[in-house]
């Protein structure tokens, strides 16, 4: 697949997920159809179960009647979000930008796009974060609020990863930036978020973070409880590898 000039190549991963996507994945097609940027849209499947392929095929064909530039890729097996997020973007290395947005549909479309036209109008990576203000809303559960703010604390500390939010599920970031640290990244699980800013922090680039609207969904696959120390161990391996 070459890659067109000044392309846009937005992954969203799914995991056993077609159900959610079918809702989100028809208002983002909506979206991208009416967005006058050179946007090529990868559905990213990270190993779901083999009965979930043939759902996925026929959303992919529905999206498609209406945003053309819609490819579905199937991991061999189950990895973690992080690397099927980076398998996706390996897809068009010649990207000028790479984004990816959840599927559950917690960032809207709408929302998605305003990163997007942000990260090209000031030619620089853009994190969306979860943050309220005057003008943007954000609601999680209190369980999810707990593991939120104690994985920020731990980045901060483990990491010196200064960002106000590095796990929300949207990202726009700049095609060359990230290639030059791509061969870097080892994380392959909700963890990939973090290692990808420390790396790019160490290049030297540098990001954006806009607030977005945020409402939690239900369904989700982040596990508070259970993830946790799994995340824990993930930050002490990314900063022995940085050591």
């Amino acid at each position: 697949m070459p890659a067109r000039p000044h392309e846009i190549l937005l992954v969203t991963p799914v995991w056993n997920d077609s159900a959610r996507l079918a809702g989100f994945g028809m208002e983002l097609a909506t979206a991208l159809a009416d967005s006058p940027l050179a946007i090529h849209w990868i559905i990213a499947d990270d190993g779901s179960a083999s009965h979930d392929h043939a759902p996925l095929r026929e959303l992919r064909d529905a999206f498609g009647k209406i945003f053309p530039r819609v490819h579905l890729h199937l991991a061999g097996r189950h990895h973690g979000k992080g690397a099927v997020v980076r398998e996706a973007w390996a897809l068009r290395p010649d990207a000028a930008w790479l984004a990816f947005v959840d599927a559950d549909g917690s960032v809207t479309p709408g929302e998605m796009l305003r990163l997007i036209h942000a990260a090209v109008d000031l030619e620089m990576s853009v994190l969306g974060i979860r943050k309220r203000t005057a003008t943007t809303e954000f609601v999680e559960s209190p369980w999810r609020g707990i593991f939120h703010r104690g994985f920020l604390l731990a980045a901060h500390v483990i990491l010196d990863l200064q960002c106000e939010d590095p796990q929300c599920g949207a990202k726009v970031l700049h095609g060359g930036h990230y290639r030059s640290i791509a061969d870097g990244l080892f994380e392959n699980g909700l963890a990939f978020d973090s290692e990808l800013l420390c790396a790019l922090k160490r290049d030297g680039s540098k990001w954006s973070e806009i607030p977005v609207n945020w409402i939690e969904k239900p369904g989700g696959k982040v596990r508070p409880l259970c993830d946790a120390w799994g995340m824990f161990k993930a930050l002490l391996r990314i900063r022995k590898r940085r050591k």
